[in-house]
């Protein structure tokens, strides 16, 4: 008789009877374990490349705070709750979002949302005054410290799809939708308000760029009087991977000759989303290429 039958259960079975007690157990391993197990499951194929993904982004989001994905106060855009409609209609087709933070008198104090939505009914004339505040819907105000998962389900609840987000003092901080909180489960989002298809640099200020990953590196040398080589990589992600020697997470960063690059998204196999931070002497050098002659 065979006596050296293994009593073990299944790998899939064992896997997840491990993965289950450090979740529901709440014992002393953190949730890198967690994600370990996740990712051990995916190279037995248990899980595939997508689900694991997917997972893991929801399993982050659960330690992440509101103030890591919010889109800060200097880069919202807000109607003004007197605005002539021709300014308001100009200012929404420009900008291509469905939502803005409606600002009074007083420019940092924030008074309601308007959806454009509710603007389609109206027979609009240009020389008709139009009253914002009749229709703005109530803003909803939340402090940076909130977890991302618990504003995830206050967004489903109350059917909202934007927050405004406060400081320790009160004072704005920036907003965040419940888009921001998707892409941070499910990777980037692309829609018709994102960088348009093709366009791989979005200029936020003087300082700061929004860059796709896939960038190629000639491109990015073209556009910010850079010298990178594009023998060993064609695209910028390469030359980021590489500094990092690792795929990195978002919110980390490396410098590349004095260029700070942070990564905005990202998940287990490959960076998204850059944001790019030049030095007061990079930025005089491309006010100087973009200064007509004779000036």
């Amino acid at each position: 008789m065979n006596t050296n039958i293994s009593s073990d259960p299944e790998p899939s079975q064992s896997l997840f009877s491990k993965m289950l007690k450090k979740i529901l157990g709440r014992d002393s391993e953190n949730i890198e374990s967690v994600l370990e197990l996740l990712r051990e499951a995916q190279e037995k194929s248990i899980v595939d490349a997508d689900a694991l993904s997917i997972i893991e982004g929801a399993l982050q989001v659960a330690e992440m705070q509101v103030r890591e994905i919010m889109i800060p106060r200097t880069q919202m855009i807000c109607v003004k709750y007197n605005m002539e409609i021709k300014k308001l209609l100009s200012a929404i087709l420009e900008s291509g979002h469905s939502r803005f933070p409606v600002i009074g008198d007083n420019p940092d104090e924030i008074i309601g949302i308007l959806l454009a939505k509710d603007l389609i009914s109206l027979q609009l004339n240009e020389n008709e005054k139009l009253n914002i505040k009749d229709k703005m819907r109530q803003a909803t105000f939340i402090p940076e410290s909130k977890r991302v998962n618990i504003l995830l389900k206050e967004f489903r609840d109350r059917r909202n799809h934007m927050a405004i987000v406060v400081n320790e003092y009160g004072g704005i901080s920036g907003l965040v939708t419940i888009e921001d909180v998707l892409e941070q489960i499910v990777g980037e989002i692309e829609d018709e308000h994102d960088t348009d298809e093709g366009a791989f640099i979005k200029r936020l200020n003087d300082h700061e760029y929004m860059v796709k990953a896939i960038t190629p590196v000639e491109d990015f040398d073209e556009h910010f009087l850079t010298d990178f080589s594009d023998d060993e990589f064609e695209t910028i992600a390469g030359l980021v991977l590489k500094s990092f020697k690792r795929l990195p997470k978002r919110g980390e960063h490396c410098k590349i000759e004095g260029i700070k690059f942070t990564v905005l998204n990202a998940d287990n196999r490959s960076i998204k989303l850059l944001q790019v931070t030049l030095t007061e002497q990079k930025v005089a050098d491309l006010i100087k290429k973009h200064q007509p002659p004779g000036d």
